[in-house]
Order: structure tokens, then sequence, then C-alpha cells
């Protein structure tokens, strides 16, 4: 009786293995067709694979990408839900999909209590506060969008769409040095793509506002600053970095170029900063920023890092690149000591 038995057991086990791997390769190919654009193909595939696994959150989840693909936002949040409902693997997706569907639909504040939900209940993540930030900015909640950007990058230092979400919230609040930083730390991340030329417009643009010349007049210049920001030091910074774009005109930097006047301000602001910083300072600006660029500006890497972020924006940095592969080896390597 054992045999018959045994041999049942092995077939059973034999028969999951094939229908997993079976609908593991469903699901693959509908990624497949996904990333092709032929989303409704896509999910051709994944009904399939939930013929033979009906509760496959994969499956549930990439038929709700690929509907959110299709801007059929109402089956994305259905197969969302599923996701959700099983609260499983891939539900922190879900929650970000369904989150982004129902901002798509006119329901940001219903997407945003569905962020703040998800949160408490999964105890943060850097993609559910970026979510919540960028619904909190759409609301023009200027406070709970830093406070969710900031904790997300606490969370994720290194991701590039909070960067520079927080520098555009600096920008207008018209705290111009935080977003100096914000779009310095973004482009050292992601220097050369589509948001990386508005990131370095930006940056140039920060370094000569505030600074009015008399047309009359070229040596009368007036200086402006917003008196109403909170953080003493970081009012300084601004006032520095408007005295920065003055000194173009003097004597001394007759003759240099924009480049190199862009790489002389950038070491003096990532200098001051530095000097600025006291132990007293906590919090993500003077514990993580401030520190990063005060080392480059240090480092004697700063040539190699201004001309790395400006490869957008400016020919003479890529040829400069072009030219200098061993300094842009030594600061890679100075990076990752």
């Amino acid at each position: 009786m054992r045999k018959p038995f045994i041999i049942f057991v092995f077939l059973l086990f034999v028969t999951c293995v094939f229908s997993q791997t079976k609908v593991d390769s469903l699901i693959e190919e509908g990624i497949q067709l996904h990333e092709k654009g032929e989303f409704e193909n896509a999910i051709a595939m994944y009904n399939l694979a939930l013929e033979i696994e009906p509760e496959n959150s994969l499956a549930f989840y990439e038929i709700a990408y690929s509907y959110l693909q299709l801007k059929n936002y109402s089956k994305a949040i259905k197969f969302a839900d599923k996701v959700i409902e099983q609260d499983g693997e891939h539900v922190l997706m879900s929650y970000v999909l369904k989150g982004n569907a129902l901002d798509y639909i006119g329901k940001t504040q219903e997407s945003i209590e569905l962020f703040e939900k998800a949160i408490k209940k999964k105890g943060g993540h850097y993609l559910l506060y970026y979510n919540l930030g960028l619904n909190y900015y759409k609301t023009n909640n200027p406070i709970k969008t830093e406070e969710a950007l900031i904790n997300a990058l606490m969370l994720k230092f290194n991701h590039a769409s909070s960067h520079l979400l927080l520098s555009y919230l600096m920008f207008e609040n018209k705290q111009k040095a935080k977003s100096l930083l914000c779009l310095h730390y973004f482009l050292f991340i992601e220097p050369n793509t589509e948001r990386s030329k508005k990131a370095y417009s930006l940056i140039k643009e920060q370094f000569g506002s505030n600074v009015k010349r008399d047309e009359n007049n070229p040596q009368s210049i007036t200086i402006t600053f917003d008196p109403d920001i909170e953080d003493k030091d970081f009012r300084a910074a601004d006032l520095m970095i408007s005295m920065l774009e003055v000194s173009k005109s003097i004597e001394k930097n007759e003759g240099k170029t924009e480049d190199e006047l862009f790489i002389e301000n950038t070491e003096s602001f990532f200098k001051f900063m530095g000097e600025l910083k006291k132990k007293k300072h906590k919090g993500l600006w003077w514990e993580y920023y401030v520190p990063f660029f005060d080392d480059i500006a240090k480092s004697g890497h700063i040539e190699a890092y201004c001309n790395y972020i400006s490869q957008s924006s400016n020919e003479n940095a890529v040829k400069w690149m072009e030219d200098n592969e061993k300094k842009l080896d030594e600061f890679g390597q100075w990076l990752q000591q």
C-alpha cells in the first residue's frame, strides 16, 4: 500500500512544480509584452496565469499596472485592491499604484489618506512618503510636503525624485540655499536626463536671482533676500549666494569664463555651508547635504564634480569629461572611500 501512496505524492509534487513553472512563465511573458507597450496582450497572459493559480498576487499586481498604463483607472484600482486585501508580497507597490490611480481621477485627498494609512500599517517606506509628499504638493500644503519628502530621504537618501521635488518646494518658498543643495544632489544622482536640464537651469537661475543692476549705472547693484526665513544660518547662506553673483563683476574675475566662475562659486557655496555647520545643527540639511558637499569642496575634485553635474546642458562639460577621464576616475575612487 505504501508504494502507490508514494507514487501519488510524487505525482502531486511534480504537478505542483509544473503548474508553478507555467504560472511564472506566463507572468514573465506578460511582463515582456507590457515592456513593449502591448498592455492588453500582457493582461491576457496574466489572466491565463490566474486560471492556473487564481490568487496569484503578482499576476493581480501586473494586471493593475497594465490597466494603469491603459488609463483604465477603475480596473487598476480593482486589481490593486486584490493585492492589498491579501496583505502579502507586492502589497507595497499596490498601495503606490492605487494611490496614483486615485490621484489621476481627481481623488487626490483620498489618495493622501490611502498613503497615510499604508505608512501606519507598513511602518513607512520611501515610496509611500514620496508619493504622499507629491500629493501634498499638488494640494498646496508646503509644510506637509516638506515633512513627507524629508521622511522619504531619511529612508533612502539616493531617491532622485524626492530631492528634485524638495528643490522645487524650497525654490517656491524662496529658500535658495536649501533648493540649491537639493538640486546639486539630484544632479549628482541623475546628471544627464531631461529632468537634469531643468534642474541645472534652476541652479543657474537661483545664483543670479535677488541681484538687480541699475541699467543706467551698472556699478549700482541691489541685493534682496527674504528676512522671514526662520533659520538664520540659511538666511546668511542665501545672502552669500547673491554676493557670489555680484563678485563676477569685480576686477579679479574679469576674463574668467562662465564655467570657471560656476566652479569657483559652487566651491565657495559648499565651503560656506560647511563653515556654518555647528554641533547643534541636526536633521536632513545639516547632517546629510552640508557635510557631503563640504567634503567635495575640500576634496580637490570640485572641477570634476561641476563638469559631471553639468553634462546635460553644457557642451563644454561634455568635452571636459571626454578629455579628463583620469580626473573623473579619481573622483569616482574618492567617492568610494
